[in-house]
């Protein structure tokens, strides 16, 4: 028995804002900005809508594909640093609204990796007991700490939640997991504010240390060496190499990495799955996202090989192979 992936789903908030919408914001071009990182719209929370709530209607999708009642739950896990609360968890928030109240759930903070974090400690479950029914979830509203003054970042990121059932089965599922951080390299990509150094009611602190900061030439930098090193260690694990892929899953971070990547394995950019023009980076919610995407529109078919590939602040890396 493996741990396998049985149903996904996404959310997305109602407001969509595009690239043209930007120019009236700030100092930037469609041009510039689709040149660059790939992203033309990225949807925002608006109104009532939160995190727990993206994250528990991607849920009840991932729950209605696999079949399976949240009465059934056994894990909720949910990767994320935009959580509505500090405390209580954002994992706790959806089990509450899904009823499931036969389940454990906490959060992870992996960043943009998170959903793969996830992953792995969904599958380590299961390994012991196949009949475990988790629930991953990679959300985030990064409109919460996005300067929408600063237009080398603002115009990269978007808020969404994706969401994957994970149990047991025969004949499908993880082939190989790897997962790991350097935080020498940590204030590449940061936000600053908010925790017990920075809190948020203390006085003096500029309201720049409670967004998003990245130095972009140096992320990409490690981003493209860190998704390569963990690519290579699951197939090498796996017994794979990469012309076996069917399908390249990236965190949809800049279409430039995504290429690299792909270029660097030696996997056609005909199997790299991409719909950051349309999402932007949603962070922990990139991969869920696209893989509800691939799924429902039939690209991923029973018996593909799928490799789920990312890098996030901390830094953290990693990537999860997987028979679908």
């Amino acid at each position: 028995m493996k741990a396998a992936i049985l149903g996904t789903g996404l959310q997305l908030p109602q407001k969509k804002l595009t690239n043209k919408d930007l120019e009236r914001m700030v100092n930037t071009s469609d041009e510039w900005i689709t040149t660059r990182s790939g992203i033309k719209e990225r949807y925002i929370v608006s109104g009532k809508e939160t995190l727990s709530f993206l994250s528990t209607e991607a849920s009840k999708k991932a729950l209605e594909m696999a079949k399976i009642d949240a009465s059934e739950l056994d894990l909720i896990i949910v990767a994320t640093f935009t959580a509505d609360f500090r405390l209580p968890s954002a994992a706790t928030l959806v089990q509450n609204n899904l009823k499931a109240y036969n389940a454990a759930a906490f959060d992870i903070a992996a960043a943009c990796t998170g959903f793969i974090y996830g992953l792995v400690i969904a599958e380590k479950f299961i390994k012991d007991n196949p009949k475990i029914k988790a629930l991953v979830i990679g959300a985030e509203v990064l409109s919460s700490v996005t300067n929408w003054e600063d237009r080398t970042t603002c115009v990269l990121f978007g808020d969404g939640a994706g969401a994957a059932l994970v149990s047991g089965a025969e004949n499908r599922g993880i082939l190989a997991t790897y997962i790991k951080s350097d935080p020498r390299v940590w204030d590449l990509l940061c936000v600053l504010g908010g925790g017990s150094l920075y809190p948020p009611f203390q006085n003096g602190v500029p309201k720049e240390e409670y967004y998003v900061r990245m130095k972009g030439n140096e992320v990409f930098k490690y981003s493209v060496r860190y998704m390569e090193e963990a690519a290579r260690i699951v197939l090498d694990k796996a017994g794979m190499s990469p012309a076996d892929i069917d399908w390249l899953i990236p965190h949809q971070a800049n279409i430039r990495i995504m290429k690299m990547i792909a270029k660097k394995l030696g996997i056609p950019e005909e199997k790299v799955f991409i719909n950051i023009d349309k999402y932007g980076n949603t962070s922990a919610a990139t991969i869920p996202i696209a893989l509800d995407e691939a799924v429902r529109q039939g690209a991923i078919k029973p018996g593909d090989l799928v490799l789920l590939d990312a890098f996030g602040g901390g830094f953290t890396y990693g990537a999860v192979l997987l028979r679908w």
